[in-house]
């Protein structure tokens, strides 16, 4: 069985277990805070789909800490089972979410890593393919620009399969200064896009002329 079929399983293994939590609800079968546990199996459900299939769902900002609430969920549950020896339907609830809470707890963190594809736009890809190529051919790249009473100087640089951003940016007499690291091309165009006046065809533009201009 190969990884992606495993983690296929895993995400219908997980759709199914929301379903029959919210069927046993609907029937009276399970604790009123079961509801809070259906949702946020529901949740976890969509996050590993989205991981699974490679499809970004919803915000990645939001599956971080949804990860840490199921770590947390874990122990929560686990001290509930052995310290307070909950009667036959809510132990078997405690169970299986305490159980079935640490794989997705491991899956969600890894998704909600905002340096992957699996979060750029079109748009953040291709301009990433060129920054790539770009620093392929130069050891750094290097724009300043200004426009509409704001000025951004970017360095972009590549060491190995890391690329660093270097920013200043100002308006008026405020100059700020920053540094960001990334492993996935498409998010450093997204950085640069964000947060600068810049974009990737200025950069490429600005290259294009200076190779022009050296052959």
């Amino acid at each position: 069985m190969t990884l992606e079929r495993a983690y296929i399983l895993l995400a219908v293994f997980y759709s199914v277990l929301v379903a029959i939590g919210a069927i046993a609800l609907l029937v009276g079968g399970g604790p009123l805070w079961g509801v809070a546990s259906v949702g946020l199996g529901a949740l976890v459900a969509a996050g590993l789909w989205g991981h699974t299939l490679g499809k970004p769902v919803m915000n990645p900002r939001m599956w971080r800490p949804l990860a840490g609430i199921l770590a947390a969920s874990f122990v929560v549950q686990m001290f509930a089972v052995f310290a307070l020896h909950p009667p036959g339907a809510e132990l078997t609830w405690l169970l299986t979410g305490a159980i079935f809470s640490v794989l997705p707890a491991i899956m969600l963190f890894q998704y909600g890593e905002r340096d992957q594809e699996v979060w750029a736009t079109t748009e953040e890809r291709e301009g990433g393919k060129m920054l790539d190529e770009l620093l392929t051919r130069q050891r750094e790249l290097v724009l300043e620009k200004q426009e509409a009473g704001s000025q951004a100087t970017v360095k972009l640089t590549k060491a190995g399969n890391t690329y660093r951003a270097s920013v200043t940016r100002g308006r008026g007499t405020q100059v700020e200064r920053f540094e960001e690291s990334f492993t996935c091309p498409a998010t450093l165009a997204f950085f640069v896009i964000k947060y600068t006046c810049i974009s990737v065809n200025d950069i490429a533009a600005q290259y294009a002329e200076d190779r022009v201009l050296t052959t």
